[in-house]
């Protein structure tokens, strides 16, 4: 499922399971030969954190980018404005809140690298 869907780009030898969820308000790009687990989360809307900007509907996005060779494992949410290098690994049921580098295993509630792969 996808919010708008004309701002995702996927690359080639995309596959995900079932149940992504793409909130794609801001560009959400897929690289080449990346693997996508069942129920993952991409988004790119922020809201603000003041209740009074957020009743009048006042929101912004940024663009979340997936590099080439990357495996997001099941449950995994991306928060907007991430990037996640080529060649990384980012284990089940992740909350990836900030830039994972390439070749790097990332895990956990908030996703740090564990291991340069």
């Amino acid at each position: 499922m996808c919010d708008y869907g004309y701002n995702i780009k996927i690359g080639e030898n995309f596959y995900s399971n079932h149940n992504l969820l793409i909130l794609d308000e801001a560009s959400v790009t897929f690289g080449n030969d990346v693997l996508v687990g069942p129920n993952c989360s991409f988004f790119t809307s922020v809201h603000p954190l003041n209740s009074g900007l957020r009743r009048k509907g006042i929101k912004r996005a940024k663009a979340v980018n997936i590099g080439n060779n990357v495996w997001i494992c099941g449950n995994v949410t991306v928060l907007p404005g991430v990037t996640i290098g080529d060649n990384s690994v980012i284990g089940a049921g992740s909350v990836v809140a900030k830039n994972i580098p390439s070749n790097s295993l990332a895990v956990g509630i908030p996703c740090k690298v564990i291991k340069t792969l």
